[in-house]
């Protein structure tokens, strides 16, 4: 993982969705890819038809002020006040870093290699930690809960006592939510801003798989939600993006029932991996970590087959895999898991891109 301990602000590559790095490692894969390389909903938010205006004019005040009073209901925020809509979380990253000088960031990992490329742009010198009591002795401390990629979720009460500590030495705890909708909800932050030392982030795009509409939210006692805010400008959000979050937000009917059919995928991914051997360790709804010795052959003989997974650099025995969106790519990822089984039963699983 990049970025840690220094403060290198070299662009991140790092991340899953890009199909044209699958195209080039594999490019004799069959087409269409099926990319489960990421952690968006392949379920997304039913589109629906936007007044002309939401292109054709700059967005109004008002719908700004109706988002955010409708995202503070949705995330139980104490009030509107404490949001601050952006055109996605990752804007955000290096703005929220900014809200303390320049020191020491320690980051839970491993874990989401963008808060650490901020923290660094932010002027911050950064390491990576693996243990939670270490972040006591940061600056700005980080955790992403629950955690891409391994779905660790760190108590709120935990946060809550390093928040304070925060709080207390005019630092900064930054909790990243962005799997928060398919998360405990006992644990969010969320409603816990005001008491300052805090700010929480909030992803639109995941749970909502509608992550092209570039929408995001950092969530913070109000002098910090008002400083983020004029930091953005006017007109941070687009129309677009202002009418998809205000009516998907608003929609408890769609929320709960998704959440139940990602609680039924998820167990379905579970039980497909474990037919071929394959344990799942961990993860969320929206997708799914394992470990095993010959990782990289899975990754390459899944690539070959035309489904993207995600690898990682710091861990070659880690995979992190997303939901398939229908039947057709249930059916293709079953199939290239059984090819690559029975290889491996025969001892010829050593494929590489």
């Amino acid at each position: 993982m990049a970025l840690m301990n220094g403060n290198s602000v070299d662009a991140v590559a790092d991340h899953g969705g890009s199909l044209g790095r699958a195209s080039a490692l594999f490019p004799q894969a069959p087409l269409p890819w099926i990319d489960l390389s990421t952690g968006i909903n392949p379920h997304s938010y039913p589109l629906f038809d936007l007044p002309a205006t939401a292109f054709s004019r700059l967005p109004e005040p008002v719908r700004a002020r109706e988002l955010a009073a409708v995202a503070a209901a949705a995330y139980g925020a104490p009030s509107a006040a404490n949001l601050v809509p952006a055109p996605g979380t990752q804007i955000l990253l290096p703005r929220v870093a900014s809200l303390v000088k320049p020191g020491r960031a320690l980051v839970l990992g491993p874990t989401y290699a963008e808060h650490a490329r901020a923290c660094a742009i932010a002027g911050h010198t950064v390491a990576e930690v693996h243990d939670f009591d270490a972040l006591f002795g940061a600056d700005i401390a980080v955790v992403v809960n629950p955690n891409n990629p391994d779905g660790r979720v760190v108590s709120r009460r935990d946060l809550l006592e390093l928040a304070d500590k925060m709080r207390s030495k005019g630092g900064l705890l930054v909790v990243d939510e962005a799997f928060m909708d398919v998360g405990p909800q006992d644990e969010r932050m969320d409603g816990d801003v005001d008491r300052g030392g805090l700010v929480v982030l909030r992803s639109f795009g995941k749970f909502f798989g509608l992550a092209g509409v570039r929408l995001g939210f950092a969530i913070a006692a109000e002098p910090l939600a008002s400083r983020l805010d004029a930091e953005l400008g006017p007109w941070a959000v687009a129309g677009p993006a202002l009418e998809y979050g205000i009516k998907a937000l608003g929609d408890e009917a769609w929320q709960k029932a998704m959440r139940n059919t990602l609680n039924e995928d998820a167990g379905r991914l579970d039980a497909l991996f474990a037919g071929f051997g394959v344990e799942v360790l961990g993860g969320t709804s929206l997708f799914r970590f394992l470990r095993l010795p010959d990782a990289a052959g899975l990754f390459a003989a899944l690539g070959q087959s035309g489904i993207l997974i995600r690898n990682f650099n710091w861990d070659e025995t880690a995979l992190r895999i997303g939901l398939p969106g229908n039947e057709g790519e249930w059916r293709r990822l079953e199939k290239s898991l059984a090819a690559w089984a029975a290889k491996r039963a025969s001892g010829t699983t050593e494929v590489r891109p």
